[in-house]
């Protein structure tokens, strides 16, 4: 699928977004994903002699985890400018710009799948790539946003609402696979077994208003509020929501809900 009066398919516009600020990405915004990380790595039991993708990997600090636990990693991501630094920090894996919906790997090439706050609900077909891709009896690990309601750090994602009301409500639909038993379903559609919802910690600091503004404004959420009310604008907003959470001696910070699932691809799942 391709742009109207392009040649660019439909999943390079990622790359308009995600990809404008991608250094403030890689060194302001994604440091506080370790978390996450780490977490999801260990209840994989990801280890040497694993080969493992990851899917969405953004500028490449999940991969890079993972291969200081022994890894072989490979990772793919719709944004060329994020894949860059990704290479940058890991440049002896195989890290491609491309579309997680046609993951240009054989069947069953990997032992582990990861994808973190990478697929979404306007994105389950990209589920069905994973399971051909991984091997039987090979485990997947997503993680998604949580109940972003009544979590602690609700605040930082507040700004993203600048957003025009179409674009607010498809943020809403993205962040849908959270709900209690909708990312347990869509797993198990796609032939997934022993599905586990699992809560996983994440949490945002910040030294400062300014660095937090910066660090948001350099996600693709946030690219879609400012395309509405400007950059300028949209950094007064955020400044003034951090403001209001200053603490004395204390970073800024953002505890959010994230949820992962893991999941196994049962043996002989090819022959079936």
């Amino acid at each position: 699928m391709t742009r109207p009066g392009t040649d660019d398919p439909q999943w390079a516009m990622v790359d308009e977004g995600w990809g404008r600020k991608a250094v403030d990405f890689a060194a302001l915004s994604e440091p506080g994903n370790c978390r996450e990380y780490v977490a999801v790595h260990h209840r994989l039991g990801v280890d040497a002699g694993d080969r493992l993708l990851d899917v969405a990997c953004g500028s490449g600090l999940a991969i890079e985890l993972a291969r200081l636990r022994g890894a072989s990693c490979s990772g793919i991501d719709a944004s060329a400018r994020l894949v860059a630094v990704a290479r940058d920090r890991n440049p002896d894996c195989d890290i491609r710009v491309g579309d997680m919906h046609a993951l240009p790997w054989d069947q069953a090439s990997f032992d582990v799948v990861t994808s973190f706050r990478g697929i979404w609900g306007t994105t389950p077909g990209a589920v069905a790539e994973i399971n051909r891709v991984l091997r039987p009896g090979g485990r997947v690990g997503i993680t998604v946003w949580g109940h972003l309601k009544i979590s602690p750090g609700a605040w930082a994602l507040a700004p993203l609402r600048l957003a025009a009301a179409e674009k607010v409500d498809n943020q809403a639909v993205m962040v849908s696979l959270g709900r209690p038993g909708a990312g347990e379903q869509l797993l198990a559609a796609h032939g997934f077994v022993d599905v586990e919802r699992v809560d996983v910690p994440f949490a945002w600091e910040f030294a400062d208003p300014q660095l937090y503004a910066r660090a948001l404004a350099a996600t693709g959420p946030a690219y879609e509020a400012i395309q509405n009310v400007g950059e300028a604008e949209f950094h007064r907003v955020a400044v003034e929501q951090a403001r209001a959470q200053l603490r004395d001696g204390l970073p800024l910070r953002a505890q959010i809900s994230v949820v992962g699932y893991l999941a196994r691809k049962p043996e002989g799942a090819e022959r079936a």
